[in-house]
């Protein structure tokens, strides 16, 4: 019997155990830094033509040494999964599940691994890292058991003379496309619910994210996936990403990172291709511009910190970071104060250390853009803190807070995905709304208030999909909070939720008569 479902809890790290189980697993990646990972096509290795190297955004450093896919490789993955979902779409639910719960406790064991692997490759500090693995493990957990759920009969209302029954079955082949920012939990859910609903699926990890791709493709094929069910494929999105989307073989695509490389696989999908005979389902999860509107009757302490924390954490590389405070002009002052000064209490620096609170941007690209908004930022707002590279080899930038930022202002509008935070003022609460909803995403935002009349109305006023009250915006559980967002910022997927299997289903309608 399956026990319930309930969210893995994250380690302690003030452990001396704990310590050196991490210790040991940066040795031990370090040391296989110069290794070639290979891709997995029907359940074999494959080497590609070109190579590319994944570097650790602290140091610059290798991590690894990956293949970089071609057109000839994701024809061969197609091949390999439309062979595989032949066999893999009628095996029982309970048995598919089993596959996932296995993989669970393979990557329970390989824990520090893990996290060291998201440390080193994308720069996260030890409790970030530890907290994608965490999600990662829940997703396998809870979408085994909804797999298991959505087998059993749906009821229907009874008929004279017949019987009825509806039933769910796969689609087919998709397409995972998941980013850098969580490699390990978006990657592995996004990868789970796919699969285990059913289909197979072609894997196209971020450039900058192949390692825990690959090790937790390789931790399915320990835990018994069969062949094909799940191929790997590495490499730049440009080349093989656009060619699976458009390939008239791929029956959905499930895809989580940018507005405009969502919108522009939303266009490619939509077409039909020669010989295509289904319109293909698309999820999109993207990005946000989201906000903590901090009222006149808030506690501050508690509202600075739920701010610094959203918007720093990760370097406020999430699609759910606050990247805009709105704060009513009786208390703006004072909380700017008391914001400043909690920010610079932020150590920057290389996150294998873990007393460095925030660590570095994930590439050269993504600093020079950030960057770039920090300019901006100078001639829409005042700088009060930050602004500067941090010291070090890698991608730092110091925290960052523009004040007296205008509502409509570029870093007010757009998605920086950095450690940049508009401080805006608001009028009064009914224009801190107005504000909030006034950019074309709707992800995630919060609202600080000892007021309950005003959390009832943001409840019905404030359009986000993940609305949070007198806590930070970031750090959705599975099946507590289930994720995704309104307007610019996707299909509204509710990842970790109890629908979300039905993206990767399909209702099957039958009635016997007797």
């Amino acid at each position: 019997m399956v026990q319930k479902f309930y969210n893995e809890p994250y380690l302690d790290f003030s452990c001396e155990e704990n310590l050196e189980g991490m210790r040991q697993a940066f040795a031990k990646l370090k040391a296989e830094a110069e290794k070639e990972h290979q891709l997995i096509i029907g359940g074999k290795p494959v080497k590609a033509k070109e190579k590319f190297v994944s570097i650790n955004p602290s140091s610059r450093e290798p991590v690894g040494t990956f293949q970089k896919a071609s057109n000839k490789e994701a024809e061969r993955a197609m091949d390999a999964a439309l062979k595989a979902f032949e066999a893999w779409k009628n095996v029982p639910a309970i048995e598919r599940a089993s596959v996932f719960f296995r993989a669970a406790r393979i990557m329970r064991d390989r824990r520090f691994l893990f996290d060291a692997a998201m440390v080193l490759e994308e720069g996260k500090r030890w409790i970030e890292a530890d907290g994608d693995f965490a999600e990662a493990i829940d997703f396998l957990e809870f979408y085994g058991r909804e797999a298991i759920r959505y087998e059993q009969p749906v009821g229907v209302t009874p008929y004279p003379g017949e019987l009825n029954e509806v039933r769910y079955i796969p689609l087919g082949v998709g397409v995972v496309i998941p980013p850098w920012n969580f490699p390990c939990a978006i990657m592995a859910g996004m990868t789970t619910a796919a699969a285990v609903a059913g289909n197979t699926v072609i894997l196209k990890p971020a450039t900058d994210a192949p390692l825990v791709a690959t090790m937790f493709v390789e931790v399915l094929e320990e835990a018994g996936l069969p062949a094909g069910v799940v191929n790997l494929l590495t490499g730049p999105g440009s080349v093989v990403g656009d060619y699976l989307v458009e390939h008239p073989k791929t029956r959905f695509v499930s895809f989580t990172g940018s507005k405009e490389v969502g919108l522009g696989i939303t266009e490619k999908a939509a077409k039909i291709s020669p010989g295509q005979k289904w319109i293909k389902r698309v999820v999109t999860e993207m990005g946000g511009k989201d906000c903590i509107v901090v009222d006149s009757e808030a506690d501050l302490k508690q509202a600075v910190e739920g701010v610094a924390v959203s918007a720093y954490g990760y370097q406020g590389q999430k699609c759910s970071a606050c990247s805009r405070a709105i704060v009513d002009r009786k208390v703006y002052d004072e909380f700017l104060d008391m914001l400043v000064a909690r920010a610079k209490e932020i150590k920057v620096g290389p996150v294998e250390d873990p007393d460095n609170w925030m660590g570095p941007v994930i590439n050269e690209r993504a600093f020079e853009m950030i960057m770039g908004y920090i300019e901006v930022g100078k001639k829409e707002g005042r700088l009060v803190l930050g602004g500067k590279k941090a010291a070090g080899k890698g991608f730092f930038i110091k925290p960052t807070i523009f004040a007296e930022v205008r509502r409509n202002s570029r870093i007010a509008q757009e998605e920086i995905f950095g450690p940049v935070l508009a401080v805006i003022k608001a009028r009064n609460f009914t224009d801190g709304l107005a504000i909030a909803n006034g950019t074309e995403y709707g992800l995630t935002g919060a609202l600080y208030t000892r007021n309950r009349e005003k959390i009832v109305r943001a409840k019905r006023e404030f359009h986000v999909g993940n609305l949070y009250f007198n806590r930070k915006c970031t750090g959705a559980l599975v099946d507590v909070q289930p994720f995704g967002g309104f307007n610019m910022s996707g299909t509204d997927s509710k990842a970790g939720g109890r629908d979300y299997l039905l993206l990767f289903l399909q209702a099957k309608s039958m009635a016997e008569k007797f």
